[in-house]
């Protein structure tokens, strides 16, 4: 059910436009009264959102739940600005990516809570075109729109520069692994020839004595083919 501040004595013509929720944030007209709808600063990952009321009379004065006035909505915004600025400090000095994804979470939502704000005091604006106070707050949220916006901005931004730079690195380090692989292959094909040859020449059968005095031209031979293949190989590569 929804729970008005006791001290609001609200025309019929509002509380017939109110529902058992506080819904979004929005100026209800009346025949002559104003009720002005504006939500607490948004946690993350928390889709219900705490409605402040600011009544204004038929007489022009504004009440607010702490008594006259509309300075609370000038704290509501100053909540806002505090929970910006550390999320920006913590931008500048980000150290993981859990960091990066508290930021998101909550940037979304910041956002999106003041642009409504914004569209609920120029709904109010339009009431009361020459209230000089509202105008100042709804150039006050206006201001920190952008803020939650760019900070959303800069943090996705952030996002993909890391990601970027990690697809760069595993790029790097997959160049590294080829050129190393590269090398060994170079190697292993190097004395591809001698193995042959050796194991050929060393099985346990009874070699002709012409074949016993050649070994060391046989051993050239294999280096002069494996350095063949290693010239061709690497012709190929570049």
């Amino acid at each position: 059910k929804l729970i008005l501040p006791e001290h609001y004595e609200l025309e019929r013509e509002i509380l017939e436009q109110l529902s058992d929720r506080p819904g979004h944030q929005r100026c209800v007209v009346g025949h002559d009264e104003l009720l002005l709808v504006l939500h607490e600063v948004p946690k993350a990952r928390v889709p219900a959102r705490e409605a402040l009321f600011f009544w204004r009379r038929m007489d022009g004065r504004w009440i607010q739940p702490g008594g006259p006035g509309l300075d609370e909505v000038g704290g509501l915004l100053e909540r806002y600005a505090n929970v910006i600025d550390a999320n920006e400090e913590l931008l500048e000095k980000l150290e993981s990516a859990q960091d990066l994804f508290r930021i998101l979470r909550q940037a979304g939502p910041l956002a999106r809570s003041l642009r409504n704000g914004v569209a609920a005091l120029d709904q109010a604006l339009v009431q009361e075109y020459e209230d000089k106070e509202v105008r100042n707050y709804r150039d006050r949220a206006q201001e920190l729109e952008r803020a939650a916006e760019l900070l959303q901005v800069e943090a996705r931004e952030t996002m993909l520069f890391w990601q970027a730079e990690a697809a760069e690195e595993h790029k790097k380090s997959s160049d590294r692994l080829g050129n190393i692989l590269f090398k060994l292959n170079l190697v292993t094909g190097f004395f591809l020839p001698l193995v042959a040859l050796g194991g050929l020449f060393g099985m346990n059968v009874n070699l002709p004595d012409f074949v016993r005095g050649l070994f060391w031209w046989i051993f050239l031979g294999g280096l002069m083919v494996g350095g063949m293949l290693l010239w061709y190989v690497a012709r190929e590569r570049k």
